[in-house]
């Protein structure tokens, strides 16, 4: 591909709209820059409109879900080349983390595997972009040791993925203005509110899931809202998930848990056509049809976790169970 144009293709979360800033920072002034934050349900289609259009593309944070998807991809790359796919969670790893065309690292944001593979790379005006990755890195991978990357949060959600990223192309430095850090804060303030009223209005919790109805929480409350059911409850369910409705029709699953439940779950329904979804093993998510309603899709998921759950349970005699019930016998 010859074209002047590099299409920046990521996610709209923070760790996906630092990955762009960084992108951004990276190329500004030296390629024509097309960036697109998008969900798992067109990162497909957006693939595939670069790859027709002749374009060169970078996509971060996110991956795609139609197999056939990696097959143009892995006939587009040339051995030598660049890679264009960098990206931290877990079912990206797993299936295509040996693929030359991604460089693929769990252990941190996405937006620091691009930012360490420029590094590699010897790209040393990016060193700037570090604080912004480190809030990203902070918020993705839970470390709570910076506050202010909840409440960077708390404005993507205020002022929606495009306005923050235009602030970070902008400015960089992660470093709140006072407006910035009082509308986030109080943003937070009533945040606490609805996760109290979420609370009594959750639908039956049990051992398994507590599903949380649309029009209870906002976007940008689940991961706060999953925390607090999975850290501070005595005794949590498996699964955290909250439902939305898209303008688009379809439905939004986001799913929290803390013992890589939310990753089996997407691992089990997930079909890339009728359901779609990705993400890591405890913070994923699945993409109903609009047909469903949340009646059906929270027995879908509570279908699932059985499944899973009888999956891993032990089945047959041991070798273990002979041995014991041997000696009980030599004792009587």
């Amino acid at each position: 591909m010859n074209s002047p144009l590099l299409h920046v293709i990521s996610h709209t979360d923070l760790d996906g709209i630092a990955a762009a800033a960084v992108a951004w920072h990276r190329w500004q002034g030296r390629r024509l820059l097309k960036v697109s934050l998008a969900g798992y349900g067109s990162v497909d289609s957006l693939i595939l409109e670069s790859l027709d259009a002749g374009q060169e593309f970078i996509v971060m944070d996110l991956f795609c879900q139609d197999v056939r998807t990696v097959d143009a991809l892995d006939r587009f790359h040339s051995p030598g080349n660049p890679p264009f796919a960098f990206d931290h969670h877990d079912t990206t790893a797993q299936k295509y983390g040996n693929r030359p065309w991604a460089v693929v690292d769990t252990s941190c944001c996405a937006a620091k595997v691009y930012y360490e593979w420029l590094a590699r790379e010897g790209v040393l005006e990016i060193e700037r972009l570090k604080p912004l990755v480190d809030i990203a890195n902070d918020r993705d991978l839970w470390l709570n040791e910076n506050p202010d990357s909840r409440l960077w949060n708390a404005l993507i959600t205020l002022c929606g993925s495009w306005t923050i990223f235009t602030r970070f192309a902008i400015d960089p430095d992660p470093s709140l203005s006072p407006l910035e850090r009082s509308a986030a804060e109080e943003f937070v303030e009533k945040q606490e509110k609805r996760f109290a009223h979420a609370l009594e209005k959750i639908g039956p919790r049990t051992a398994d899931i507590a599903f949380v109805e649309p029009g209870i929480l906002e976007f940008g409350d689940v991961s706060d809202f999953g925390g607090l059911i999975l850290d501070r409850l005595a005794d949590p369910p498996l699964l955290v998930a909250v439902a939305a409705k898209r303008y688009s029709g379809e439905w939004a699953v986001s799913m929290r848990s803390r013992k890589e439940m939310a990753g089996k779950v997407v691992g089990m329904l997930r079909d890339g056509k009728k359901i779609r979804g990705g993400g890591h093993d405890d913070a994923a998510a699945l993409y109903f049809p609009p047909s469903y309603t949340p009646a059906q899709i929270r027995s879908t998921l509570e279908a699932a976790l059985r499944t899973i759950r009888d999956s891993e349970r032990p089945t047959g005699v041991t070798l273990g169970d002979l041995f014991a019930s041997r000696g009980n016998g030599k004792q009587g």
